[in-house]
């Protein structure tokens, strides 16, 4: 291409540009990420330990269930894999928590000796209100029994958000 046609597009190119370019508030934009992971997210080592204690109360809760509830259907062996919530890194609002299982069922093939499997997995999201935070969440389910306590601002929790989805 020429230099004068370029020189030519060049003031187009620069006036369409600014119309379509945010112009610059002043302020700083945004670095990094929005949301981070509930772990990344705590600072205070009470905090932490509230977190990683929830994590391990909420499988025992499970376990302890599974075969009277979730585990007599189709699939005897659901197991819980993490939970996990989004927060919102300057806010600390929970963006979304959910909890990840995984199961199997496997059969023989009685003539080759194959063995097939079905293994779903399900991602089931907690019934949280809006604007609930990572704070008041740990605060809601300390304790014994997190599957079953009620959800910040809400009627709910986390065992009905498995019904729901299981």
């Amino acid at each position: 291409m020429p230099a004068t046609r370029i020189r030519s597009i060049l003031p187009a190119t620069l006036a369409l540009l600014s119309c379509v370019a945010p112009a610059h508030s002043g302020e700083p934009a945004e670095r990094g990420p929005v949301f981070v992971d509930a772990s990344a997210y705590l600072r205070a080592e009470a905090d932490i330990e509230a977190w990683f204690m929830l994590r391990r109360q909420l499988a025992r809760n499970f376990d302890d269930i599974c075969g009277d509830t979730f585990c007599e259907g189709e699939y005897t062996n659901i197991q819980a894999l993490r939970y996990v919530c989004s927060v919102q890194r300057v806010t600390g609002r929970i963006g979304q928590c959910a909890w990840s299982f995984a199961a199997s069922e496997e059969s023989v093939d009685p003539r080759r000796g194959h063995i097939t499997s079905d293994a779903p997995a399900w991602l089931c999201a907690s019934p949280l209100e809006p604007r609930t935070t990572i704070e008041a969440l740990l605060d809601a389910l300390q304790g014994e029994e997190p599957l079953y306590a009620t959800l910040p601002g809400s009627g709910r929790t986390l065992f009905d958000g498995l019904v729901d989805c299981l």
